[in-house]
């Protein structure tokens, strides 16, 4: 009987044995499950983004087997969107840019072609303006030569940038000046202009040699245009030699012009000293329109339209185109 409690004795302590081993391993595992749960977070967060990705690369570097799969199947959905959204915008962008440099060349081309017709037209319009200068200062250079009773080659009248005959004006159909403002000297195309008789102011030809050649020389001014200086001699021809025959027509140059230059004041004085001091002058009448005229033109009406209507009575013998001009001049500035 002792020798059967010993074996169970045995069996027992083994028993116990054990149970303590697996308790123990038990205890021993949670144990390490309690301390790795704790140690790990703290390893995990001792490492930074660089050092993750480099021991990652350091791994697919040992690891010969390692295939980047990134890229392989192509862009996903959303990068394939958003690259098409990228090229429509840069697109868009292209066109607008393409459209304006359209636009601005085609605004270039417009203005291009306007300058152009400008600059033609402009040209077309100084040819006229030269013809025009040229064949006035002809006329002016002409119609001095017949009031001298000269040929229009003495005054050089085809020199000095002056229209030749070549051009379709002779001295013998060169057609005459009419006397509305801004136009220099007037000729009758209908008679010859009157001259005052022999020995009297103004009757041409009979002018001493002594001072013909500076009265011509005043003409000559006229004749090239240069009226400044024209004017100035023909002031001093008459201060120097007061009677003169040649001094009435030196007045009225001197009217004529500041009449031309729109010097009304000095006109209209000129004026009323030739009808004053030579109102029997050839020139008288024609002086005397141009004074009524120059008041007008001084907004001066009541003179100017008493002047133009005294003309007929002064002067009935004055020619039939001055006294036309008087007439039209009244009605032009609204006379009673």
């Amino acid at each position: 009987m002792t020798m059967m409690r010993k074996p169970n004795a045995t069996r027992f302590l083994k028993a116990t044995a054990i149970a303590g081993l697996v308790v123990t391993a038990g205890a021993a595992a949670a144990l390490a499950d309690v301390n790795l749960a704790q140690t790990t977070p703290k390893a995990a967060r001792m490492l930074s983004a660089g050092e993750v990705q480099l021991r990652a690369n350091d791994n697919r570097a040992q690891n010969p087997s390692y295939v980047r799969v990134a890229g392989l199947f192509g862009e996903s959905d959303e990068e394939r969107a958003a690259r098409l959204a990228r090229e429509q915008n840069q697109d868009t962008q292209i066109n607008q840019l393409n459209q304006q440099v359209n636009d601005l060349q085609e605004s270039i081309r417009r203005l291009t072609g306007h300058v152009e017709m400008l600059d033609h037209k402009l040209d077309e319009a100084n040819s006229h303006m030269e013809r025009m200068q040229k064949d006035f200062n002809y006329k002016i250079c002409n119609m001095t030569a017949q009031q001298l009773g000269e040929d229009a080659g003495s005054l050089n009248c085809a020199g000095g940038g002056m229209a030749s005959p070549a051009t379709g004006v002779s001295p013998n159909n060169a057609p005459h000046l009419s006397p509305p403002p801004g136009v220099l000297g007037t000729i009758p195309s209908d008679q010859p202009l009157p001259l005052a008789a022999p020995g009297t102011p103004d009757a041409g030809g009979t002018a001493p040699s002594a001072t013909k050649p500076q009265f011509d020389a005043a003409m000559g001014l006229l004749g090239k245009s240069q009226y400044d200086e024209a004017r100035a001699a023909f002031r001093n021809f008459a201060d120097s030699y007061p009677q003169d025959p040649l001094t009435p027509l030196a007045v009225y140059w001197v009217g004529d012009i500041a009449y031309v230059q729109k010097d009304y004041p000095n006109a209209a004085r000129a004026f009323a000293e030739e009808i004053k001091k030579y109102g029997s002058s050839a020139r008288a009448p024609e002086s005397m329109l141009k004074l009524g005229q120059s008041l007008v033109a001084m907004k001066q009406k009541q003179e100017g339209c008493t002047t133009l209507g005294a003309l007929q009575v002064k002067y009935p013998k004055a020619s039939p185109n001055v006294l036309a001009q008087a007439k039209a001049a009244r009605k032009e500035a609204g006379c009673n």
